[in-house]
């Protein structure tokens, strides 16, 4: 996954400003001669466009007669209507693990990945299930997946489209889908920080960043990636830790994920990320167990929050 705007592109529609231009133009690695289009879809290259044909595209594709298309519309349409902001499990990502079971050679390998990531308690399932859809979530799940087995329904599966098994799917993306940001922006930014300019030109590119960046930001926000998800096994047997050695990063600014150290970690000591932003992991203990409880469903014992714990625990005694 990557942004396949141009960078100009990219700051004119978050800017509102179709007459923002742009220097450096070679920056910029988005290419768009090289996409390749089918149907709606467009990829960066043909190879992209075969790996997807080749996993799921050629299910999902708008010119297939392999599914019914009116019924996947329907689909598209009721999770719209049903899905509880902040979108945390995408019906598109079980749409295209759905697909490629449909048109994989090897369905029992890559059905084991996908129930490889963990697996939450009953209990915890209807909790993640309920937060991800909210309080109409039992009739929405009924309805979802009454309308993906009218059209994904496959026998080596089938235990995925019975009640219990349909909330599982839905906990098991809920509980491992990492969000993927990339921005044609950001690699424009960092490829003219490589640029040799004497030291009057790159001071303006400086200015011109910066009040590109207050800009966008007046306008869009703060956040300027495109979005999507994907499911990472190794990463995802990450637990939390609200004093983590290790982040998740995307140092190319696509797809491919990095677990990084924040620190030097010793020989047999558990890696941990953190399952909260900056600013969450500053606030106080009870603010981050509280949301990582109703977000994640577990009670939080890494070492700062079992010693804050015990500071408020004596601060308390001591009142």
């Amino acid at each position: 996954m990557k942004s396949l705007e141009t960078t100009e592109e990219m700051c004119k529609r978050l800017a509102q400003n179709p007459g923002l231009k742009l220097p450096y133009h070679e920056c910029c690695e988005s290419n768009p001669v090289t996409y390749v289009h089918c149907q709606n879809e467009i990829y960066c290259s043909m190879e992209c466009r075969e790996k997807a044909y080749n996993e799921f595209h050629k299910i999902l594709c708008p010119s297939s007669d392999l599914i019914d298309r009116n019924a996947l519309e329907i689909l598209d349409e009721t999770w719209r209507g049903c899905h509880y902001p902040p979108e945390t499990a995408s019906i598109q990502m079980i749409i295209r693990i759905l697909a490629r079971i449909k048109q994989e050679e090897k369905k029992e390998e890559f059905i084991s990945d996908i129930e490889k990531f963990c697996h939450a308690s009953t209990n915890d399932v209807e909790q993640i299930a309920h937060k991800l859809l909210g309080e109409q979530f039992l009739v929405q799940l009924t309805t979802l997946r009454e309308q993906l087995a009218s059209v994904f329904f496959d026998e080596s599966v089938q235990h995925w489209f019975t009640d219990d098994g349909f909330k599982n799917l839905f906990a098991l993306l809920g509980t491992n889908q990492q969000g993927v940001g990339t921005s044609a922006l950001s690699v424009w930014v960092h490829n003219c920080d490589e640029l040799d300019l004497n030291p009057q030109d790159k001071e303006e590119l400086d200015n011109l960043i910066d009040g590109l960046y207050e800009e966008l930001e007046n306008v869009a926000g703060s956040f300027l990636n495109c979005e999507g998800a994907g499911l990472y096994r190794i990463q995802s047997k990450c637990n939390h830790s609200c004093e983590p050695n290790a982040e998740v990063c995307f140092p190319n600014n696509n797809h491919r994920l990095a677990v990084k150290a924040c620190r030097d970690i010793a020989a047999g000591e558990e890696i941990t990320i953190s399952y909260l932003s900056q600013c969450q992991i500053a606030r106080g203990c009870r603010s981050r167990q509280q949301y990582l409880k109703e977000n994640y469903l577990f009670h939080c014992c890494c070492s700062k929050c079992s010693e804050q714990t015990d500071e408020e625990s004596s601060s308390d005694m001591e009142d």
